[in-house]
């Protein structure tokens, strides 16, 4: 049984309808990222997972398979802590909630963020799209 993603498509549909031959090593990721819902994963957590699901797989391969649906439009990049990039399966247009020290990153739901005033882009370029993250940390005892 091919497994499916929470809009009921199969994974294996999924990676074709992105253009990407669906080897039995991108569905298995596929299915690790798509089949729980909206997520943000490290490719090291996505290894891990992996792993610990059976899936013999080595991290090169794991990213590799991640920059290949990033720009097959099946993911969002988000790099957020110096060389720390997550990868999100809700690839509409939303910001986040990064907990510094945690590691954690989570969708801010959509409503009263607004950006104004952004520059005028170079010549010829046009802007397509403004992450926000906004990072927190516990409160400071006073």
């Amino acid at each position: 049984m091919v497994p499916n993603c929470k809009d009921g498509v199969s994974v294996d549909q999924r990676v074709r309808e992105a253009g990407l031959r669906p080897t039995r090593q991108r569905v298995a990721l596929a299915d690790l990222l798509f089949a729980k819902g909206d997520r943000h994963l490290s490719a090291e957590e996505l290894h891990e997972e992996a792993l610990a699901a059976g899936v013999p797989v080595s991290l090169a391969t794991v990213y590799n398979a991640l920059h290949q649906f990033t720009e097959a439009g099946l993911l969002r990049i988000l790099a957020v802590e110096g060389s720390k990039t997550y990868f999100d399966t809700n690839t509409s247009d939303h910001h986040h909630f990064y907990i510094e020290g945690e590691n954690k990153i989570f969708d801010i739901d959509s409503g009263p963020v607004e950006v104004r005033n952004l520059p005028e882009p170079p010549e010829g370029m046009e802007i397509c799209n403004v992450d926000i993250v906004v990072r927190l940390r516990p409160k400071r005892n006073v």
